[in-house]
Formats: C-alpha cells, sequence, structure tokens
C-alpha cells in the first residue's frame, strides 16, 4: 500500500476520535452516540481508518465519499455500516455536507462476552461497499432513528448493572432490523440485481470459453465481485436473494456444467478434465463432481459409453 494509501489519521480509540474532531469526550470509553456533525468537520476530508465500528445514518446529502476502494455518490439518506480497519474519508468539498444525522462508534471491546460478539462476523453488510449502502424507505428511517434515539438515550442516562445488556440488546435489534431492510432492498432493486446477475453469466461464460481456466485457475468470488464492481459479500447476499445460491454455489455449478461436457464429449481423462477445469489436483475435483452430482466423473462418463 503507497504510504497507506494517504490514509491521514488512525484512531486507535473512540475518545481519540472525539479529540479529533473536536468533539465532548464520550461518556464510555468503548461506545458513543454522535449527533449531527463535529465541530471539526475538516478532518473528514482526508482518508481515515477506524478501529471500531461505525453505523451512521445519513440524511440527503451530495458529494463523494470514500469507502473501502470504491467512491459514493450521495444522492440521498441511507444507512451505512463500516467495520474496525476499513478506510473512510471523504474526497471533495461537497462530501462535507455528507454528515451523519447520528453515528454510533462500538468498540469490539465493548461487546466481548456476549453472542453478538461472535454473531458481528455474520452480519454482511459490514462488509458491503459504500455504494452498497442501506437506501430506507420513510417508514424504515423512522424505525432506525427511533432506534438511534433510544440507544443515545440509554447511553446518557445513570449507568447502572443493566446498562451494558440494555444497549446490547438495543444495537442487535437495529442490525436485525438492518438484515430485514437489505433483504427488502434486494427485492426492491430486483431489476438491478437481475441484470448484475446477468452480467455475472456472461462473465463466466467468457472466463470458462476463453481458456482462462488454464491460465488464472478457478474464478473466485472475489474475481467476479471486482469484475462487477461489487463487493464480494453484497454479490453473494444478492444473488442468494435472486437464486437462492450464493456466488460460489454459482461457479460451482458453472464449473460441473463444463465438466459434465468435457466428460461427455472428450476422451480426456478424468485428471485432464480437472486440469483444465483450473483444479491443481484431481481429487478436489472429483470430490466437488460427486457433491454436486451424486455420481463420481468415471460413473458420469459410463453413461455415455
Amino acid at each position: 500500500m503507497k504510504k497507506e494509501e494517504g490514509i491521514r489519521y488512525k484512531f486507535k480509540s473512540i475518545a481519540d476520535a472525539h479529540r479529533i474532531f473536536g468533539l465532548p469526550a464520550p461518556r464510555h470509553p468503548l461506545i458513543s452516540m454522535v449527533k449531527g456533525a463535529p465541530a471539526n468537520i475538516e478532518a473528514m476530508r482526508g482518508p481515515h481508518v477506524l478501529n471500531f465500528y461505525k453505523i451512521a445514518y445519513k440524511e440527503t446529502v451530495g458529494g463523494k465519499l470514500r469507502y473501502g476502494q470504491h467512491y459514493y455518490d450521495f444522492d440521498g439518506g441511507g444507512l451505512l455500516f463500516a467495520a474496525p480497519n476499513q478506510i473512510l474519508g471523504s474526497v471533495s468539498d461537497e462530501s462535507l455536507a455528507a454528515c451523519s444525522s447520528y453515528t454510533l462508534l462500538i468498540h469490539p471491546d465493548f461487546l466481548l462476552g456476549y453472542p453478538l460478539a461472535k454473531k458481528m462476523k455474520e452480519y454482511g453488510f459490514f462488509s458491503y461497499a459504500a455504494d452498497e449502502t442501506l437506501h430506507l424507505s420513510d417508514e424504515e428511517r423512522e424505525t432506525v432513528l427511533s432506534l438511534m434515539k433510544m440507544i443515545e438515550t440509554e447511553l446518557n442516562s445513570r449507568i447502572d448493572d443493566f446498562s451494558q445488556d440494555v444497549v446490547i440488546a438495543q444495537v442487535e435489534l437495529l442490525f436485525t432490523f438492518a438484515n430485514r431492510f437489505y433483504k427488502r432492498q434486494f427485492l426492491t432493486r430486483k431489476a438491478v440485481h437481475s441484470d448484475l446477475l446477468q452480467r455475472m453469466e456472461e462473465l463466466l461464460n467468457g472466463y470458462f470459453n476463453d481458456e482462462m481456466l488454464l491460465r488464472k485457475g478457478v474464478p473466485t468470488v472475489a474475481y467476479l465481485a471486482t469484475q462487477l464492481n461489487v463487493s464480494p459479500s453484497y454479490l453473494s447476499d444478492m444473488l442468494r436473494s435472486l437464486t437462492g445460491q450464493n456466488a460460489q454455489q454459482h461457479i460451482h455449478d458453472k464449473l460441473i456444467e463444463k465438466a459434465k461436457e468435457m466428460l461427455s464429449v472428450t476422451s480426456l481423462s478424468v485428471s485432464e478434465v480437472a486440469y483444465a477445469l483450473g483444479f491443481e489436483y484431481a481429487q478436489s475435483f472429483s470430490k466437488l463432481f460427486k457433491n454436486k452430482t451424486q455420481q463420481s466423473p468415471l460413473a458420469f462418463r459410463q453413461q455415455f459409453n
């Protein structure tokens, strides 16, 4: 990475972020709810990295915001999720207006000892790129903002033995609604996603028919996502909503389709077929083929003899 890709700030703690952005010290060192724009908005101009989770609701705004390896043109409100060590930061003057109405910062240590700590890795939206942000309907917006306000109220209340339990429960409820709303978004944007599915099929067909298997091996989900300008997690979740299968399963189906063609119309050995399909070991190919078809490559070929 060239000079950390120009990273201007690295925030190791929530208190550090509050200080740089000109905010009052957080009431709790491991969790904070920030309402409105920070005092030092200039700190948002350059790329920065957080050592904690960030969940932000943004109203209608304009300009570009950097998130990971992507840039997002905001033209409406939405909910954005960032995991620790993700690159964030505005890249234009207009984007300084893209400030959050509510921003929830959660250090991973706040979740220790709770099932949510492990469950965080299961929320795919923390791996989505910013142009895959959650766009909310008016009703969904009210739900999200009410939960944000509830968390804010609890964090500003007197701390007692139940405070952390209550906040954890509220945060998990927010994530549950986010999951539901993303599922809705996959359905309401079905036309866009169907086009993405068609482009992926064309990409796979070209890959399999252009001898790229021999040169580069079996295509990966990361490769497809890069070619389609989406994140791997979003691609898999989108495909699952449309077809019931994730991206890896789509790749495997295409491999088996090609393998069946080669086994039925060529005299290549199973090992040669495996090699032609980009497998390093014939055993790996045979295992995948049997898992998908319930028969070995040889048994399949015998049907044509």
